[in-house]
């Protein structure tokens, strides 16, 4: 016999939304000889099919968006869809449109929604287009812009109220509009209060022990994450710094402290410093002594410090422990530099047109034009022209 039916509406909302998939199952649901008790497990079940129907749709609806409009592959398209479901393409239209008004394109577009999905939901008008504005009147250009909303898109996400400007009235008291930017750039996320919060007494710190302000916005504009971390980490480097003999009044104390301030940066330090000594035979006053004068030569990658070493030391005939005495030509391109030059030195001795005891700091220091004056420019020796090689030495 045929059912009672308990609710004509879900009946009605059922025949109206579910497709032809679920027919038969329907069709299961209204006939039958069932008790009344079974009903409403039936109701439950036919609900149940129509609400993941539709949220299939909605899901195959966003992949296809992040697809078709957004330049996302298909597996990013999925990944992504995870973090956000459109009911249209109205809302989601008008913010890819509002983010390429301010200068961004098709590529940059992509990855900012690859990166944040949500921001394909939020209102154009009430949450974005303010946040925009107010980045548009304080960054230089729009390719900064559209390059910091690459780097850091969550920033459109964030209170401009209790968040962006306070943070940027924050930076602004202690670096000039232009380093602010650059921060933005670099380091956006120290526009998030549990971030920033830490900023305030690590910088009050290197003021009582005498740091310049100079040095201060410094380490603010271009190593602003060494400034995030909790104070007790930050305050142990700082005396790590100071032991080591570093004056506080000099830039060398920012590098040195970007170095060793973090786990993973004190490691890469103490990765270095075995490097040097186990492969190339420094001592540990030797690794110090390296640092002190040019501390980056302690954050290179392996890669980097073997290659530069192996140059030197084999095919140039420098002894290693030379090398720490001019550590920055660890940190210049083997390719674009140091190469170039020293053929052009391999060539003049060959010719006999220079000493073999020249200064490795002569070869390598001076700035291009000096380089090229020294080494490269025509001379006469015994009324006789020589003309040197004609190198465009960076």
């Amino acid at each position: 016999m045929v059912v009672p039916l308990y609710s004509l509406n879900t009946l009605r909302l059922g025949y109206s939304i579910i497709s032809c998939t679920f027919a038969s199952t329907a069709k299961r649901f209204l006939v039958g000889d069932l008790k009344p008790s079974h009903i409403s497990l039936q109701n439950h079940l036919l609900h149940r099919s129509i609400t993941s129907k539709i949220s299939a749709d909605q899901h195959n609806f966003t992949v296809a968006y992040l697809i078709n409009s957004c330049g996302l592959s298909p597996e990013g398209a999925i990944l992504s869809s995870k973090s956000v479901e459109l009911q249209s393409s109205q809302g989601a239209d008008s913010v890819l449109a509002l983010l390429s008004k301010h200068g961004l394109s098709e590529t940059q577009i992509s990855k900012v929604v690859r990166s944040r999905p949500t921001i394909l939901a939020a209102d154009p008008e009430k949450i974005l287009s303010p946040k925009l504005e107010f980045f548009s009147s304080v960054v230089v250009s729009r390719e900064d812009l559209a390059r910091i909303l690459c780097f850091n898109p969550h920033l459109l996400l964030r209170s401009l109220e209790n968040q962006i400007i306070p943070a940027y009235n924050f930076l602004r008291s202690l670096i000039s509009e232009e380093n602010v930017v650059s921060v933005l750039k670099r380091s956006s996320w120290i526009f998030l209060e549990n971030r920033r919060k830490n900023v305030v007494p690590n910088i009050e710190l290197l003021r009582e022990l005498g740091m310049p302000q100079s040095c201060i916005a410094l380490l603010l504009a271009h190593n602003t994450e060494v400034l995030i971390h909790k104070h007790e980490r930050f305050a142990a480097a700082v005396e790590e710094v100071k032991a080591m003999g570093f004056d506080m009044k000099k830039s060398t104390f920012v590098l040195a402290l970007r170095a060793l301030c973090g786990e993973s940066s004190k490691s890469i330090w103490n990765r270095s410093r075995e490097i040097y000594k186990r492969s190339w035979g420094w001592s540990d006053d030797d690794v110090i002594s390296a640092f002190r004068k040019n501390p980056q030569c302690m954050i290179l990658s392996e890669e980097k410090i073997m290659q530069g070493m192996n140059f030197f030391v084999n095919k140039m005939g420098w002894p290693s422990r030379v090398i720490a005495t001019y550590p920055v030509i660890l940190c210049f391109s083997l390719e674009k530099r140091i190469i170039p030059r020293c053929s052009v030195v391999k060539v003049l001795l060959l010719k006999g047109l220079i000493d073999e005891d020249f200064s490795l700091s002569s070869v390598l220091l001076p700035p291009p034009h000096k380089f090229l004056e020294r080494y490269c420019t025509c001379q006469s020796i015994n009324g006789t022209k020589i003309g040197y090689p004609q190198f465009t030495v960076p």
